[in-house]
């Protein structure tokens, strides 16, 4: 049996879990200050035989060097990793790697099918993957705090709206905080249901699956079908490993 930590490091969270034969244990989140202490913990304890690392934002370098270290079987995800699908994005060097992870995980949950992948997070990420197995792109656009910060950021008398509940915004704000709360997050769901239609028109035996930190927020409320899955990059991160660090026979 192999045993794989997968790590996800977001600009947001960071996420741990581990795999066994493709068989993904629900992901904990971690505190940047003390990865170094629970990734060891997790090493000394369950022994994985591989790791990979997932990381969109400046990772700890101790961290990658431990697993180099520890773990024979380790990969740093960039966007030039071999992966089990074809990566055919223009510029690998700066793709994020939980793209990549993102769309591996649909081949592996959805295969056959044209796949977009749409990952709420900081940033809103739209990933095709086509039914022949190929990545080509897709679009990036600004996700849900990146919204409400950047409209008192550009103007002079907007303010930065902190509190806010998403599963209750209205359509008619009523004052100019919860006028910044409709658009924001009523032009999102517009957003994202355009995005979907777009798409789907355009590609048969298509599938949306909807991922990310924020989507939890966004499921029920888009007019178009999705699935979702909060654990596709951890997923898409397994196989990546598996492909990359056979086990010996």
């Amino acid at each position: 049996m192999s045993l794989n930590l997968c790590i996800d490091w977001g600009n947001t969270n960071i996420k741990v879990a581990l795999a066994a034969n493709g068989k993904l244990q629900r992901p904990v989140i971690v505190s940047e200050e003390s990865i170094l202490e629970q990734v060891t913990g997790i090493i000394e304890s369950h022994k994985p035989d591989k790791a990979i690392l997932c990381s969109v934002s400046q990772h700890s370098v101790e961290l990658e060097m431990m697993l180099r270290s520890k773990i024979k079987g380790a990969v740093i995800l960039t966007g030039n990793t071999n992966v089990p699908i074809n990566n055919a994005y223009l510029s690998a060097d700066t793709l994020g790697a939980d793209r990549l992870a993102l769309v591996c995980g649909a081949h592996a949950s959805y295969p056959g099918k044209n796949n977009l992948v749409i990952s709420i997070g900081t940033c809103i990420t739209y990933n095709l993957l086509q039914n022949n197995r190929t990545f080509r792109g897709g679009a990036i656009s600004p996700g849900l705090q990146m919204r409400f910060k950047a409209m008192n950021a550009f103007t002079s008398m907007l303010p930065e709206v902190k509190k806010y509940d998403v599963d209750d915004a209205l359509l008619l704000g009523y004052d100019t905080e919860t006028c910044i709360q409709s658009g924001v997050v009523n032009g999102m769901i517009a957003e994202i249901d355009g995005m979907i239609s777009m798409y789907a028109e355009r590609y048969t035996d298509f599938n949306a699956i909807l991922t990310g930190g924020d989507a939890p927020h966004f499921a029920g409320r888009l007019k178009n079908k999705i699935f979702a899955d909060p654990d596709l990059l951890m997923k898409g991160c397994d196989l990546i490993l598996d492909h990359n660090v056979p086990l010996p026979q």
